[in-house]
């Protein structure tokens, strides 16, 4: 049989995110013929290639690994072997390892194939009902809640549909920061455990989709992917006098310095036209 790989090649491959429906053919030739796969849980990907028949070396490659394996990995491509690098779920590098792999494969003259597959961000994009012409993949918020506050504080005003990835035990607080920074009334889109059993997919406003997770402890279980609505769109005039008439209601409740950072982070206007400081 003819190898649908190319000598010394490094595939990067989409594997399913939650359904095994979505393993594409391709995907499971290229994976049951290069020279070994590069994953980050042995354990976890083991599980799928056992269930499609793969039995190709599998190394661990992972955020904690994946600098110092790397020049022994190009290595093994000047050799001519051939190599696959997958997730535990989804497209490799988008919130996962992969980064510097890949960047070293390139930098060394390489080729890098991609074999597009699911991805959790374009899946839940795609169902959303927002603007999809223009988006922004904004990954993991941090854990920490002022530093969330503050990360979503800075895009309130971008006018792009906002996409995150959020753990399960933080979806809560996620959800009442982003009620904080954008207001209630901004429309949001949950999709929770995409292409598995419990798939679902909220709509609302931030304030209805805050309430809806509070009130029911399965919307804070499996894994989720937050798409927020881009703000609307205004033109420099019309965005300094919002902002002047927010800081105006602020700065009596709060320092000038600090209503005027939040007025700009709402409307867009620059902070030196809403206060000297």
């Amino acid at each position: 049989m003819t190898s649908v790989t190319a000598p010394a090649t490094l595939y990067v491959v989409a594997t399913p995110i939650g359904n095994l429906g979505d393993f594409s053919p391709r995907a499971r030739e290229v994976l049951d013929t290069v020279d070994a796969i590069l994953v980050e849980d042995t354990r976890q990907s083991g599980v799928l290639l056992r269930h499609a028949g793969i039995a190709r070396p599998m190394l661990a490659v992972h955020e904690h690994n994946e600098g110092e394996r790397a020049q022994a990995l190009v290595q093994r491509l000047r050799e001519g072997q051939r190599l696959a690098l997958i997730s535990d779920a989804g497209t490799p590098l988008i919130s996962d390892p992969g980064y510097r792999l890949v960047a070293a494969v390139r930098a060394a003259g390489f080729a890098v194939s991609p074999i597009p597959g699911a991805c959790a961000l374009i899946a839940a994009l795609s169902v959303s009902g927002l603007p999809t012409d223009r988006f922004s993949f904004e990954g993991f918020l941090p854990a920490r809640a002022g530093e969330r506050l503050t990360r979503l504080e800075a895009v309130a005003a971008d006018t792009r549909t906002l996409i995150y990835y959020e753990a399960p035990h933080r979806i809560a607080d996620t959800l009442a920061a982003a009620v904080q920074a954008f207001g209630a009334d901004r429309r949001a889109v949950i999709g929770r455990e995409l292409t598995k059993r419990f798939e679902t997919v909220l709509d609302g406003s931030l304030a209805e989709l805050q309430a809806r997770v509070l009130a029911d402890a399965d919307q804070q279980r499996g894994e989720i992917v937050l798409i927020i609505a881009g703000a609307p769109a205004q033109d420099d005039a019309a965005r300094i006098a919002e902002g002047k008439r927010l800081y105006a209601l602020l700065v009596e409740e709060m320092p000038p310095s600090r209503a005027a950072k939040v007025a700009a982070a709402y409307t867009g206007a620059p902070k030196r036209a809403l206060y000297g400081g």
